[in-house]
C-alpha cells in the first residue's frame, strides 16, 4: 500500500477483495458516504448489497476523493460505509405530492394575469413574450388539468399551446429569442397532458406543427453547452410521439454526444458533473441542467448505442450531488446563474427521478435518501415564494426579498417570467416522476461523514459532519460573466441542518465595479491597506486537504497560496467541524499582519437583526429563533466593521475584521437555534486543548467527539461523561456512533462486527446495524 495512504485508525478490512478504507493525507482525500437510514431502524445489510450490485458500480456509497489539482485515476474498488445514525434526532418530513401541485398551482395563477389574447405569456418588466415563457407555462396547465386540478385553467393552458406550436411551425425565427431548444421538451411532453382535454382536431394541429425537423427550430448545431442537451432530450421525446423519425434522433443524440462535446462536459469530470464551461470555475447551478436533461433521457428510455455510458455517468454524478446540496436543501453555490431559485428545483427533479430509479433497482433504502433529498428541496424554494398581492403565487427570481426590478444576482437571461416558468415546468416534471411513495431515509447531507474537492474546473470543496456543512470555492473568478463576478476565493457558505442556511451565509460576493470581495477567508495588511482574500483571485487559489472524515468529527483545511507568478504570504486555514458547530484555526507567517473576515448578512431586502459584541458577530432575521454567531475565542482579538458592505444574491455581506496579537486566529462558527445555548455562554465556556476543544455544546478529543444528542469518532473507548474514565468500550478499534439521551447511550453503531459494553451490559454489534440499548 502507498505510503501516503497508510494510517493507524483506518486498515483493511478484506484482504481478498482489496477493501482499503483510505484516510486522506496531501492531495488524496477519502470520505464516508453512508447508507444513512432511519436512525431507529434495526434492518439488516444484506439487501442492500444486493440492492448495490444491481445498481452497479456508479452507485456507491462512499467515494474516495482525489485533490482538486492533481487527477488521480480511481482505486479499483471504492470502500463503502454504511452509517445510519444522525447527529440530531430525526424526523419525516412527510411532503405529500400534492403539495408539489400547490406551488405549481400558485405559479400558474400568477401567470394567467400576464397572458395576453394570443396565449403568450408576458413578462412583468419586460413587457413582452421572454424565451420560453409560454410552452413552460402551458406544460404545467397540462400537468395540473391532467389531475382533474385546475380545470378552469385550461383554456389558458389551451391558448399557450396554440400560441408556442405556432412559434414552433415557423422555426427559430419564430420562436421568441430563438430559444427553439427548450421548446421542443415541453411542448412534446405537454401533448400527452392535453390528449383527454380537447378535441382531436386540436390535438393533430399541434402534433402537425410539432414535426418541423429539428434543424430548423434550434441553434444546437453551434451551441454545445446545456442548450444540447435540452435537443437531445426533446428530440426523443419526439420520437417516443411518432413527431420525429428514429434513426436521425438517434443520430442526432450519438453527433451531440460524441462530436458536439456532451461526453467531455461530464465523462471527463472527476466526479461526473456537468461542465458548462460558461464561467470559470464551472458553474454548479448549470452543471444541474446539463446532467438533469441527460438524466431525463435515460429516465424517458432512451435505447440507442450510448445509453450505458450514459447512465453510468449521469447516476453517478447525481449520487455525488446528493453531498453537495446544502442542509436546508439548496443547490451549492458557485459559477455562473449560481443562487437562483429554480436551480433547486432542478435539484429536486433529479432526485425524485434517482429515487424511482433506485426503488425499481432494489435499493429501497437509497431511494429513501433520494426522496429525502428532494423534499428538502422543495422545502427550501418555499422561503422564496410570494404572497404580495399581485405576485401571490409566483417567487423571486434570487434568493433575496428586494425589488425585483433591482435584478438582485440577476445574470442577462434572468427575468421573472422565464425563471418562474423554469420553476414551474421543473416542478411539474418532478411531480410526474414521483409515482409511488417510498419511506423516507435521512439524506447524506443530515448525516455528514465526508469532505471533499470537486473537479479542478469547478474549484470547490465541501465538508460536512453530522450535518454541519461548509463550502469553499477554492479559485474566484476573474473575468466577468454577464456583468458578474460568479465566485468568491473563500469559504462561502455554512449551514446547518434544521436552521436557516441563509444566515451562514449562503454564498459570498465578488463585487463586479469595485473588485472587492467577502468571504470567510483571510485578510492582511499590504501597502498600508487592508487585502481581502476575495479581492484577489487573480493571485491566489486554495488546496484542499483532509485529516479526518466521520460522521461526528471532521479535520480539513485549505492552504491559499500565490500562484507561481505571484507573491504574497501563505496561510493554512484548518476547519474543525462537528454537529455543533465549526473551528476555524488561521495560521500566518510571522510578521504578517493579518486577519480573518467574517461575511455578516444584515440585509436582504429587509434588515435583519445584526448585533456586534466585543467577541462576536450575531445576525438573525426578525422572525425565527436561528441565528449565525461568529464568536472570535483569543482575548485579545478586536473586531472592525468599518469595510463597505456588498450585496450578494442574498443580501448585503458586512465583511467584519478580526484580529489578534498572535500569528494564529481562532473563530468558532456556531448556528444556533431554538433551546441552544447563547453564543456568549458558548464563548465563555470554550476551552482549546493540545488535541480538541471542549465548551457547553460539547467536545472534541483527537478522533472522538461528545455532544448533547450524539457521540463518536474512531477508537475502542469513550469517555461521556468526562469523568477521566472510559463509559464504552469495544473489544477492539473500530468507528461509531452513539445516540444520547441525557448522557446515556440509546442507540449504538460499529462500523464493524464487535462487541461493546455499555454500562456493564456486554452486547455484539454487526457493521452499521444500529442497536437500541434496552435497560
Amino acid at each position: 500500500m502507498p505510503k501516503q495512504f497508510a494510517t493507524k485508525s483506518m486498515m483493511m478490512r478484506d484482504r481478498d477483495e482489496k477493501r482499503l478504507w483510505l484516510q486522506p493525507v496531501g492531495n488524496c482525500v477519502a470520505i464516508m458516504v453512508t447508507r444513512f437510514l432511519n436512525p431507529y431502524s434495526h434492518t439488516g445489510v444484506r439487501g442492500f448489497r444486493s440492492a448495490l450490485l444491481k445498481l452497479g458500480g456508479v452507485l456507491l456509497l462512499t467515494i474516495t476523493v482525489f485533490s482538486q489539482i492533481t487527477r488521480t485515476v480511481l482505486p479499483e474498488e471504492t470502500p463503502r460505509a454504511r452509517w445510519r445514525l444522525t447527529a440530531r434526532p430525526w424526523r419525516s418530513l412527510a411532503v405529500p405530492r400534492s403539495a408539489y401541485l400547490d406551488a405549481i398551482e400558485g405559479v400558474c395563477r400568477f401567470t394567467v394575469k400576464h397572458q395576453d389574447e394570443r396565449g403568450a405569456v408576458i413578462d412583468p418588466f419586460l413587457k413582452r413574450e421572454h424565451q420560453y415563457s409560454t410552452p413552460y407555462f402551458a406544460f404545467a396547465v397540462g400537468a395540473l388539468v391532467s389531475t382533474g386540478r385546475a380545470l378552469d385553467l385550461l383554456e389558458n393552458g389551451i391558448r399557450a399551446m396554440d400560441h408556442s406550436t405556432a412559434c414552433f411551425a415557423q422555426g427559430r425565427e419564430g420562436i421568441p429569442d430563438q430559444h427553439g431548444e427548450f421548446f421542443v421538451p415541453a411542448l412534446t411532453g405537454a401533448l400527452a397532458l392535453y390528449e383527454r382535454h380537447v378535441p382531436a382536431e386540436k390535438l393533430r394541429l399541434w402534433r402537425e406543427r410539432m414535426s418541423v425537423p429539428l434543424d430548423q427550430v434550434i441553434t444546437a448545431r453551434t451551441r454545445t453547452n446545456n442548450w444540447r442537451t435540452y435537443a437531445m432530450k426533446g428530440e426523443w421525446l419526439r420520437v417516443k410521439a411518432g413527431l420525429a423519425d428514429r434513426q436521425s434522433a438517434l443520430a442526432f443524440i450519438t453527433d451531440s454526444w460524441s462530436s458536439g462535446t456532451q461526453r467531455e462536459r461530464i465523462a471527463g469530470d472527476l466526479w461526473n458533473l456537468y461542465q458548462d464551461h460558461s464561467s470559470d470555475p464551472e458553474s454548479h447551478a448549470v452543471e444541474a441542467v446539463g446532467r438533469g436533461n441527460l438524466l431525463a433521457l435515460i429516465a424517458e428510455g432512451y435505447d440507442g448505442e450510448l445509453r450505458q455510458e450514459i447512465q453510468q455517468v449521469v447516476e453517478r454524478g447525481t449520487l455525488v450531488s446528493l453531498l453537495l446540496q446544502d442542509p436546508s436543501g439548496q443547490c451549492p453555490p458557485n459559477g455562473r446563474t449560481d443562487d437562483h431559485v429554480f436551480n433547486d428545483v432542478l435539484y429536486q427533479l433529479a432526485f425524485e427521478v434517482m429515487a424511482e430509479r433506485a426503488l425499481k433497482s432494489g435499493a429501497g433504502e437509497l431511494a429513501g435518501q433520494y426522496r429525502r433529498a428532494a423534499m428538502l428541496s422543495f422545502n427550501s424554494i418555499s422561503r422564496w415564494r410570494r404572497t404580495d398581492g399581485p405576485w401571490d403565487g409566483s417567487y423571486f427570481v434570487t434568493k433575496n426579498h428586494f425589488d425585483p426590478a433591482e435584478r438582485v444576482g440577476y445574470q442577462q437571461a434572468s427575468n421573472y417570467g422565464n425563471y418562474n416558468g423554469a420553476v414551474m415546468l421543473h416542478l411539474a416534471e418532478a411531480y410526474l416522476a414521483r409515482l409511488t411513495e417510498i419511506p423516507e431515509q435521512p439524506a447524506p447531507v443530515e448525516i455528514g461523514g465526508y469532505a471533499f474537492a470537486t473537479d479542478p474546473k469547478f474549484a470547490s470543496a465541501v465538508a460536512n459532519a453530522g450535518g454541519m456543512q461548509m463550502f469553499a470555492d477554492l479559485r474566484g473568478d476573474t473575468q466577468l460573466v454577464f456583468d458578474h463576478y460568479w465566485s468568491a476565493l473563500g469559504v462561502v457558505r455554512f449551514g446547518r441542518v434544521g436552521w436557516d442556511t441563509r444566515l451562514g451565509p449562503s454564498d459570498g460576493v465578488r463585487d463586479a465595479k469595485t473588485g472587492r470581495g467577502v468571504s470567510f477567508a483571510p485578510t492582511w495588511m499590504e501597502e498600508g491597506k487592508w487585502v481581502r482574500l476575495s479581492d484577489a483571485p487573480d493571485r491566489y487559489q486554495g488546496k484542499f486537504s483532509v485529516e479526518f472524515a466521520h460522521p461526528m468529527l471532521v479535520r480539513c483545511a485549505i492552504e491559499y497560496r500565490p500562484f507561481k507568478d505571484q507573491i504574497g504570504p501563505t496561510f493554512r486555514h484548518e476547519f474543525v467541524l462537528t454537529p455543533d458547530g465549526a473551528l476555524a484555526t488561521l495560521r500566518a507567517p510571522d510578521g504578517v499582519t493579518c486577519g480573518v473576515t467574517w461575511p455578516v448578512l444584515e440585509n436582504d431586502g429587509a434588515p435583519l437583526a445584526v448585533k456586534l459584541a466585543p467577541f462576536i458577530a450575531r445576525t438573525a432575521y426578525r422572525q425565527g429563533a436561528d441565528e449565525q454567531n461568529f464568536i472570535a475565542l483569543q482575548a485579545g482579538a478586536k473586531l472592525a466593521a468599518d469595510d463597505t458592505p456588498l450585496r450578494s444574491a442574498y443580501g448585503w455581506l458586512r465583511p467584519v475584521r478580526v484580529t489578534t496579537r498572535q500569528h494564529i486566529n481562532q473563530t468558532f462558527i456556531y448556528p444556533r437555534g431554538a433551546g441552544d445555548p447563547n453564543a456568549e455562554s458558548v464563548r465563555r465556556s470554550f476551552k482549546l486543548s493540545p488535541n480538541g476543544f471542549s465548551s457547553i455544546l460539547g467536545r472534541v478529543a483527537g478522533n472522538l467527539y461528545v455532544g448533547r444528542a450524539a457521540a463518536g469518532g474512531e477508537g475502542d473507548s469513550i469517555d461521556l461523561n468526562g469523568d477521566g474514565k472510559a463509559d464504552v468500550t469495544f473489544s477492539e478499534p473500530c468507528g461509531f456512533i452513539l445516540s444520547l439521551d441525557k448522557g446515556r447511550v440509546i442507540v449504538a453503531e460499529a462500523d464493524r462486527d464487535v462487541f461493546v459494553q455499555i454500562e456493564g451490559m456486554r452486547m455484539r454489534l454487526s457493521a452499521h446495524t444500529p442497536v437500541a440499548i434496552e435497560r
